[in-house]
């Protein structure tokens, strides 16, 4: 209860400073949109995969490319997705793609990519590539964080001359707190934050708060900087269970406090240009949140 009054508190004191806000309903946005970890799924399951999807109102899905599974059954989830309205991103990613010769993993899922995408029908083709790599959870960021940052700027900026030669956008995730990491190197100087979102498509924030006041504080700053670079982000949550702190999942909520709250930052930051909807953090543990 005191963590839902300080939530409210939070809220007003937003207000009041003046971030817009709207007083009707927002418009539905563009992106609700969810991760895929587990693309066996749509091997065993893949009708109640969709049907999930559908269920939740989702449009947009970052599928993990695992290469064991055949391309057909990524072919077939992704037209029957596509006949739902449901847009496919290929998701990969690690901490160690940040390593020196992290890229070459990188490069084997554009080579992958590339093939798949010239071998498949234009309804059976991905939409964007997705990236979640996360530098901060490989040990160089620890030892040498300066190196690790550049490391994973040379990595975004391949990525980014790759996407271009599929015609694919490029997407990554994004922590909150990267507005608080500078950088200095021959990519120029700033905040990381800034330079992530100026070099992809878009980005999804992780905004692992489990109150609508305190995401909308986390990602004011990104919001912003989106805005500034005539881009747009998405906003996301977390629904696993976590040690990390009470206030980061919506696990102990549940689901129908999570589309409460999710549903508060819609209508907080419909106006901006810089947004563009949220994702939930992911289908393994959504499909088994608490009501």
């Amino acid at each position: 209860m005191l963590k839902k009054i300080r939530a409210s508190i939070l809220l007003i004191m937003l207000l009041a400073a003046g971030i817009p806000q709207v007083e009707t309903e927002a418009s539905v946005p563009n992106d609700q949109a969810t991760w895929l970890w587990n693309p066996w799924v749509i091997v065993s399951d893949e009708a109640g995969t969709l049907t999930f999807l559908e269920s939740k109102g989702v449009n947009k899905v970052y599928v993990q490319i695992d290469r064991d599974i055949p391309v057909n059954v990524y072919r077939s989830f992704i037209e029957k997705a596509s006949a739902k309205g449901i847009r496919i991103y290929a998701l990969d990613g690690a901490p160690d793609w940040a390593a020196p010769k992290g890229y070459i993993n990188q490069n084997e899922l554009m080579n992958w990519l590339s093939r798949y995408q010239s071998g498949s029908a234009a309804t059976q083709k991905f939409t964007g590539i997705h990236l979640d790599v996360e530098p901060y959870l490989y040990s160089g960021w620890a030892t040498n964080q300066a190196a690790t940052i550049k490391s994973y700027q040379s990595l975004l900026t391949k990525a980014k001359s790759s996407a271009a030669s599929l015609t694919l956008p490029l997407e990554a995730d994004m922590p909150f707190w990267f507005d608080e990491i500078s950088y200095k190197n021959t990519y120029g100087k700033g905040k990381l934050a800034e330079w992530v979102i100026a070099n992809t498509n878009s980005v999804t924030i992780m905004a692992y708060r489990d109150s609508a006041p305190l995401v909308i504080e986390v990602v004011k700053n990104e919001i912003v900087i989106a805005e500034k670079y005539g881009k747009s982000l998405v906003i996301g949550v977390e629904t696993g269970q976590t040690s990390e702190g009470d206030a980061i999942s919506f696990f102990e909520e549940g689901e129908a406090s999570m589309n409460q709250e999710l549903s508060v930052v819609q209508n907080y930051y419909a106006p901006s240009k810089g947004f563009n909807g949220t994702a939930v953090h992911h289908v393994g543990s959504w499909t088994t949140m608490n009501p």
